[in-house]
């Protein structure tokens, strides 16, 4: 099983739309995937139709009174479960901070799930806080989409800082470029320049395109819609070139 979040410290980089399209694209592959919505904004779960809400709260699946797994539904596509996002998601420092070992809270919920699923990814708030911490201590990389702006580079050069001081493991860092705009002169500008720098991002670069945004009108990946466009073979890229990244073998159907 490999463990991905979907991170920046920044909002409005692309995180949410990022994790549900690769979700859907593990999924269809043949990977069994969770996805597990840390948003309170619960956009993931919009995404797939399933309302927010968590029986019992975090209290219940942090104090161990109520399994994870209780909290999964699924989706509208084969092998895809989802644990929708919950309101209390707002005090989950709070709930972190109350117990002994704070920082492996999240990795001791998931690892019980290394014979259930593949692939366990996780759509992260941003900021950064014991929730992040714990993020950094149970994934094995962190899937992070930047916008070519001064700003959006400016946080991918503090998450590096932050991991490179801290005391705990560090996971890999997958940045990408999000959003980008041909159009804009800067956008075109910060990709060369990093790119000249030396800077691994990977490879594929995900467009603004209005087929991105009307995800949110359909309530549905990109891929299922069953429509050919650049943004959709750029999903695909992005999927492929993680998957390989991050080490899942390749043409595994049903976790065989």
């Amino acid at each position: 099983m490999k463990i991905l979040a979907s991170y920046n410290i920044k909002g409005g980089v692309g995180k949410t739309t990022c994790i549900v399209n690769l979700a859907y694209l593990a999924a269809r592959d043949g990977y069994r995937t969770l996805l597990w919505d840390l948003d309170p904004q619960g956009a993931a779960s919009f995404y797939f139709r399933i309302q927010p809400g968590i029986k019992g709260g975090l209290k219940g699946i942090f104090g161990r009174t109520r399994p994870l797994s209780a909290a999964i539904k699924a989706t509208d596509y084969p092998g895809l479960d989802l644990v929708p996002a919950d309101p209390s998601l707002r005090y989950l420092d709070l709930r972190l901070s109350g117990h002994n070992k704070p920082l492996k809270q999240f990795w001791k919920l998931i690892r019980p799930f290394d014979s259930e699923y593949d692939l366990v990814l996780l759509d992260c708030a941003p900021g950064i806080s014991l929730a992040s911490e714990n993020i950094f201590y149970a994934v094995d990389a962190l899937l992070v989409p930047v916008i070519p702006t001064t700003l959006s580079v400016r946080t991918l050069h503090q998450l590096k800082q932050y991991l490179a001081q801290a005391d705990s493991k560090s996971p890999a860092l997958l940045p990408f470029f999000s959003m980008l705009d041909h159009r804009k002169r800067l956008h075109r500008e910060t990709i060369n320049t990093l790119s000249g720098q030396g800077h691994r991002f990977l490879q594929t670069i995900i467009p603004s395109a209005s087929q991105i945004e009307w995800m949110g009108v359909r309530r549905a990946p990109l891929g299922s819609y069953g429509i050919q466009s650049m943004a959709v073979m750029a999903f695909e890229k992005l999927w492929e070139e993680v998957r390989d990244r991050i080490g899942l073998e390749v043409g595994v159907q049903n976790g065989n």
